[in-house]
C-alpha cells in the first residue's frame, strides 16, 4: 500500500525541504520504494537539495499538461526517485495547481512512500497538497512563531479528516529559550516522533548536493532521521556503527568537482 505523507508547516525555514530529501534517503537505505516529491510550487528547493535543479521536465509541466509525469520521475543515486518543480518565473505560468491531487494518486501502487515537501504558506498550493495526501507529518522549529504556524496548518488537517503521524521538531540547539517538548505538545497536541538537533552538516550537504544521510551518516541529525524512517517503516532502530567524518580537504575536493 502506498502512503501519501506530506511535510508540513504552514511557516518556512523549518527544514521540510531538508527532511523529505533525508527522509527519502533513509527510507531507501530500508529497502523501500520512495519517491520525493516537490509541491512547493513557487519557492521549489528539492531539486537544488538533490542535484536536479536543471531537470529537463519538472511537476510545473505535468501541471500544465505539457509533460507527462513518468518524464518528470528521475532516479537518485541513493535508490528513491524524485519529482522536482520547475525554478523559473515562467514555470509558473499556465500551472493548474488543483491537479496535484490527480499526480499524487496517480502514484499509487507504484511506491511504498510518496514523500511531499509541502510549501511554506496556508495558500492554494498548500491546500492542494493536503488534498493530495492521506497523511501528513508537522514540522516545526521550537520557537512559538513556528509553533503558531504549525497550529493553523495542523487544525485545517484535522478539519480534512486527514491522518496526522506526529510532529518532527527541527533545528534543536538546547538554548533557554526554545519550547520545550512538553510545552510543543501543550499547543499542538500531537506526538513528537523525532527531535533534530541543529547541525551545522546540514549546510554541507545541501552545497555537495547530497542527502545528509549520505554525506555525513554519523552527523547527529542523521541518526534522529534515520531513526524517524525506522519508525514510519515499523523497523527496530539500531545506531549505525561510527562512521569518521569526512575532513576539510575531502569536502574541497568534493566542492570542486560540483
Amino acid at each position: 500500500m502506498t502512503r501519501l505523507i506530506l511535510l508540513t508547516s504552514g511557516k518556512g525555514g523549518v527544514g521540510k525541504t531538508t527532511l523529505t530529501s533525508n527522509l527519502a534517503a533513509a527510507l531507501a537505505e530500508f529497502g523501500e520504494n520512495v519517491i520525493a516529491m516537490d509541491t512547493n510550487l513557487t519557492t521549489p528547493n528539492l531539486g537544488l537539495h538533490l542535484g536536479l535543479h536543471l531537470a529537463p521536465k519538472t511537476l510545473h509541466d505535468v501541471l500544465k499538461g505539457e509533460s507527462r509525469l513518468q518524464d518528470a520521475i528521475y532516479p537518485h543515486p541513493l535508490g528513491f526517485k524524485v519529482i522536482p518543480a520547475g525554478l523559473g518565473l515562467d514555470d509558473l505560468k499556465g500551472v493548474d495547481v488543483g491537479r496535484l491531487p490527480e499526480i499524487s494518486f496517480s502514484l499509487l501502487g507504484k511506491a511504498d512512500y510518496v514523500i511531499m515537501d509541502g510549501a511554506p504558506s496556508l495558500g492554494r498550493e498548500t491546500m492542494s497538497a493536503l488534498s493530495a495526501s492521506d497523511e501528513i507529518i508537522i514540522v516545526t522549529n521550537p520557537n512559538l512563531p513556528a509553533v503558531a504556524d504549525a497550529l493553523k496548518i495542523l487544525k485545517i488537517a484535522q478539519e480534512s479528516n486527514i491522518k496526522v503521524i506526529g510532529t518532527v521538531v527541527n533545528r534543536i540547539t538546547g538554548s533557554k529559550h526554545e519550547l520545550t517538548n512538553e510545552e510543543i505538545k501543550g499547543i499542538l497536541g500531537t506526538p513528537i516522533i523525532a527531535e533534530i538537533p541543529e547541525d551545522d552538516n546540514v549546510a554541507l550537504s545541501i552545497a555537495a548536493k547530497k542527502p545528509l544521510v549520505q554525506y555525513v551518516p554519523n552527523s547527529p541529525a542523521s541518526l534522529e532521521i534515520r531513526r524517524l524512517a525506522a519508525l514510519l517503516s515499523g523497523r527496530k532502530y539500531e545506531k549505525p556503527k561510527l562512521i569518521k567524518n569526512r575532513n576539510l580537504v575531502q569536502r574541497l575536493v568534493v566542492w570542486l568537482r560540483r
